[in-house]
């Protein structure tokens, strides 16, 4: 075809062709630099084709919000096949039983740490902060009985004061600097009418024992975190316990540093709008609180307690799930974490660290309290997968 003569040449451009394609360039170049710079969540020099993605780990979605933990196994050393979840999820460790007072110091001036020097050890080497729970646990079947006794006599205020000095003297102090955080004196708080649990630390002491506890605690390791930690103590009635206590020890200068909210919570049961009142109310006095030993049980076990026990020999016989855990079950469940961990982000500034309570649904203590049953509270499958609910607490967090 021939080419028309009135038609420029293909090659042959204006003269002022070219000012103008380079000034459109630099426009061009100009404009993407300022997108760049005022995109969230988007670098300034991204490289062609890439994209940035959410985090996917626990402990990538809450950095800069609080320290993400999770209670473990004593034997964490001796289970590698735990190794690979807990280091890439988890911040902090706890450990279940190893430095609770019983197992330290079962009988007088009889210390073991064979455990907890096993522990403190492995999680030192992985990088992963310690919790140690606890220094005292104001429940008298939860301490060694020789502690409340001088012979076939009541131990005095001045012998059992003496008594929980030297124990936290020698524990906090093996592992002082070591341990970073301590809860310090655990479940003091009454759940009836009293405001301290009856024990034997009341009965001799009255509520001076909890101060002195934080005054040795801090004593033995000043670096450490020290919490006081209990549950249901964002509930009604037992919150302005709580509330009271911060006070007295603010009164008494106590180091206290944190305090703890359990968090064993029941499916279709959060206390969601307790909790955020307790969080403000923390916010207020300014004390920073610890959500230490969370999870959601799917078969829900308030029943066990209620009329006296009457139900319990029925649902001693109830495992619903033995066979697996329905998705409508888990979606639920998702959705109440996802809840949970939108509150915790909108607190934020008052949470300083939220710890599960063990690393996989076959580990959970819920699997075997308050009777045996098949149970899936936590994050992770048996097979340490990530369910429903893992997914939904990435969502709640980003």
């Amino acid at each position: 075809m021939q080419r028309d003569p009135k038609l420029p040449r293909a090659n042959h451009r204006p003269p002022h062709f070219h000012y103008f394609r380079r000034l459109s360039r630099l426009v061009c170049l100009v404009a993407a630099i300022v997108l760049c710079a005022v995109a969230p969540g988007r670098p300034a020099f991204a490289a062609p084709g890439a994209e940035t993605h959410p985090p996917r780990t626990l402990r990538d979605a809450t950095a800069g919000l609080f320290t993400i933990g999770v209670g473990i196994s004593d034997r964490i050393p001796e289970r590698p096949a735990d190794w690979p979840l807990l280091t890439a999820q988890f911040r902090a460790v706890t450990p279940e039983n190893c430095l609770k007072p019983n197992p330290v110091q079962v009988t007088e001036g009889d210390f073991n740490f064979t455990l907890a020097d096993a522990f403190v050890n492995f999680a030192v080497s992985n990088q992963l902060p310690v919790v140690g729970h606890c220094l005292v646990w104001a429940k008298d079947d939860r301490t060694p009985p020789w502690f409340y006794r001088d012979g076939t006599n009541v131990a005095s205020r001045e012998l059992l004061l003496q008594r929980m000095k030297t124990h936290i003297d020698t524990v906090a102090g093996r592992y002082r600097g070591r341990i970073a955080m301590w809860d310090v004196v655990n479940e003091a708080l009454d759940d009836g009418t009293n405001f301290l649990r009856p024990s034997g630390w009341t009965a001799a002491c009255g509520e001076e024992f909890i101060g002195k506890a934080f005054a040795f605690a801090h004593a033995a390791d000043p670096q450490a975190q020290l919490i006081y930690n209990d549950y249901n103590n964002e509930l009604s009635g037992k919150r302005e316990k709580l509330i009271r206590l911060v006070r007295l020890l603010r009164e008494q200068k106590a180091p206290l540093h944190a305090i703890g909210l359990q968090g064993h919570y029941e499916i279709d049961r959060l206390p969601l709008v307790e909790l955020e009142t307790t969080l403000a109310a923390m916010r207020e006095l300014g004390v920073k609180v610890v959500v230490s030993e969370l999870d959601i049980d799917v078969i829900p076990r308030s029943r066990w307690w209620a009329d006296g026990g009457k139900y319990r020999d029925e649902l001693a016989k109830l495992d619903p799930y033995r066979d697996g855990c329905p998705p409508d079950i888990l979606q639920r469940q998702a959705d109440q974490y996802a809840q949970l961990f939108r509150l915790f982000r909108k607190y934020s500034d008052v949470i300083a660290r939220v710890s599960f309570w063990n690393l996989h649904d076959g580990q959970s203590w819920l699997n075997g309290f308050p009777w045996q049953r098949v149970n899936y509270p936590l994050l992770f499958d048996r097979k340490g997968k990530p369910k429903p609910a893992f997914d939904a607490v990435i969502k709640a967090l980003n």
